[in-house]
């Protein structure tokens, strides 16, 4: 059965996004991403929804699928709440400053693809440069022993404006507050013009640059992505009127998003749930070759 979305002007089965988003979503939730940045190449190349109404429109996949995974995340004790704060806090202004680069400069889909894949290229890099690091490996051995239920909550030790300190399998991790809440800005403009909500770039930043566990942060950056993806929505809808014309929509495709996001919601939950009977290299070794493949056909596809 095939279904007409007005706003996006795609006839697909109504069956395919929900699939396409559990199979993505159940995968990139074990290591605190959505998924949305692969939805999103998905949509601009595959159902040929290129308008700048794809970014809200992955947004709204973004809190009907995301709520799943950070309840299960929160009812196995593995939130932190004080770094998704700060990702927060760093992120809203973050994405409305996106959105606004977004409509001016990139409306075009062409130069948006050339975009999205200098981000994907940056994250499949990062992801790979991650991977090589000796230390990681050697945490995902202990971490995948399979111990009992405690080892694997989080805890909070100290949070403050400069430091923010959190306990996870008998190790004490450390990190500055302020550097998190810059970092957290410019990814809020990152996402704010990619339609990710920023957990994509985020998560990859916090596990290889401050040595934080993939297990204990999945929670925070998910939550993170989520209140960021509901400000981002909240701002296309405001800002549409001034924007939108015959040839360009700017509001999301509800209908489409949602259809997305009731696939990832099932998916990220199952992935939440599973996430500690996975080895993470593997998981990282797929992500990054998928997003080193889509950023390369992005890139090169501009000059041909």
């Amino acid at each position: 059965m095939e279904m007409h979305f007005s706003i996006s002007g795609v006839d697909i089965p109504i069956w395919l996004p929900p699939l396409v988003s559990f199979i993505i979503s159940f995968f990139t939730s074990m290591v605190g991403i959505s998924g949305a940045f692969i939805l999103l190449p998905f949509q601009v190349s595959v159902l040929g929804f290129a308008s700048p109404a794809v970014s809200p429109t992955n947004l709204v996949y973004n809190i009907v699928a995301i709520p799943g995974g950070v309840y299960r995340y929160f009812r196995d004790g593995r939130m932190l709440f004080p770094l998704a704060l700060i990702i927060i806090a760093g992120t809203l202004p973050g994405i409305v400053a996106g959105g606004f680069i977004r409509l001016e400069y990139l409306p075009e889909p062409k130069l948006f693809k050339v975009f999205a894949g200098l981000v994907l290229l940056y994250l499949g890099i990062r992801m790979f440069f991650e991977m090589a690091k000796k230390q990681d490996q050697k945490k995902s051995a202990v971490q995948n022993s399979g111990e009992g239920e405690l080892q694997w909550r989080a805890k909070t030790i100290n949070f403050s404006l400069s430091r923010y300190q959190f306990e996870f399998q008998d190790e004490v991790y450390n990190c500055n507050t302020v550097q998190i809440f810059m970092l957290s800005l410019i990814v809020g403009v990152v996402g704010g013009i990619y339609g990710i909500g920023g957990g994509a770039i985020i998560a990859p930043f916090l596990v290889a640059i401050y040595r934080l566990p993939v297990y204990a942060i999945a929670g925070a950056t998910l939550l993170g992505t989520l209140v960021t993806s509901i400000a981002g929505i909240l701002f296309y809808q405001i800002i549409a009127p001034l924007y939108e014309t015959t040839t360009m929509t700017v509001s999301p495709d509800w209908a489409l998003g949602a259809l997305f996001g009731f696939g990832g919601l099932f998916g990220i939950y199952l992935g939440a749930k599973v996430q500690r009977f996975f080895k993470i290299k593997w998981l990282k070794l797929l992500l990054g070759l998928m997003m080193l493949f889509i950023a390369l056909s992005y890139i090169l596809g501009y000059f041909s």
